[in-house]
């Protein structure tokens, strides 16, 4: 697993010569990468379970992306832009995406909406390509969010598996403004939540409901439901866990505090793996003008009712 966080990046690969994904298997040369890593004394820089996490300054990038593109790595990247937010958000979203997402990978972005012609078009990058299918609308965004899981794995199965390597899947409220690169790519990837990081656990607002399948006592991290990936199976059983969760809850009449973000959560604790890797997230206010790869918790608490503001993507460091 690779965890990602807000105000630096970090990566992880087995610790073995080869990982298979699929009928590829992707090779890594740990040595070159591990040389031209660097120690970190400011942050966290392993898990309780032995995990590496890499910030950004301890990697090497051009090591990655030459690996990858040996490899022929793709990429899938998903995204939901339904009822408001398809104007307000994702013409910036795909432009930054294609300015600073994977650049120089082949990357198909799958863009999900309920009014497939205002969808923009874009001038994309050879071995770059767009397609939109259309989803229902729901009258809630909350009912928005959790049942893209399904719509995830659906097309993972009809689609991606037979294109592409990996899976990332993003909310559209958000704008790269720095490299997302192939550093980012693992088996597993999640998210550290910016806002929870500093703060002691008990703070984590895990669902604490018995009745829901989302709840939980305890766990490692907080992630965010902002950004996960990884190979496309390691998506689609993600996506599948937490949506039957989901359903489930439903038909007992529970609905998880932070609704799909409370199932990943719970499913990343009990799937948590022996190896990992974290892309780190520090601090609790990051901007756009500080090259972070961050969020800033101001704006994450009126998102859902105020347009005006983005969440930032850029990688960097701690300031």
């Amino acid at each position: 697993m690779l965890i990602m966080t807000t105000d630096g990046f970090g990566c992880y690969h087995k610790w073995q010569s080869s990982q298979h994904v699929g009928n590829m298997c992707v090779h890594y040369d740990l040595l070159n990468i591990l040389s031209h890593s660097r120690s970190r004394a400011d942050v966290q820089t392993n898990t309780s379970w032995n995990a590496p996490i890499i910030w950004d300054g301890m990697f090497d990038p051009d090591v990655f992306d030459q690996g990858h593109k040996q490899d022929q790595s793709t990429v899938a990247l998903t995204v939901f832009a339904v009822g408001r937010y398809l104007d307000a958000y994702l013409g910036t979203f795909l432009n930054s995406s294609e300015q600073y997402f994977m650049v120089g990978l082949p990357v198909t972005f799958y863009v999900f909406t309920d009014v497939p012609e205002k969808v923009p078009n874009m001038k994309l990058a050879p071995q770059r390509s767009l397609k939109v299918i259309k989803v229902e609308r729901h009258s809630r965004w909350q009912d928005i969010s959790m049942m893209r899981m399904k719509t995830i794995s659906d097309v993972i199965e009809s689609d991606i598996r037979h294109h592409s390597t990996y899976v990332f899947c993003f909310d559209v409220d958000q704008v790269f403004t720095g490299r997302f690169g192939s550093e980012a790519l693992g088996e597993s990837v999640a998210l550290l939540h910016a806002h929870f990081y500093n703060l002691p656990k008990h703070r984590f607002t895990y669902d604490r409901n018995p009745k829901s399948k989302a709840y939980m006592e305890t766990g490692d991290f907080y992630y965010h439901a902002a950004v996960f990936g990884g190979t496309w199976q390691s998506v689609k059983a993600m996506a599948d866990a937490c949506y039957q969760s989901i359903m489930e809850d439903k038909q007992n009449n529970v609905e998880a505090l932070w609704h799909d973000e409370s199932h990943l959560n719970k499913y990343l604790w009990l799937h948590n793996p022996a190896g990992c890797s974290l892309l780190s997230t520090a601090g609790t206010e990051v901007l756009a003008t500080r090259k972070t790869f961050g969020f800033n918790p101001k704006k994450q608490r009126c998102q859902r009712n105020n347009l005006k503001n983005k969440t930032h993507l850029n990688y960097g460091k701690v300031m």
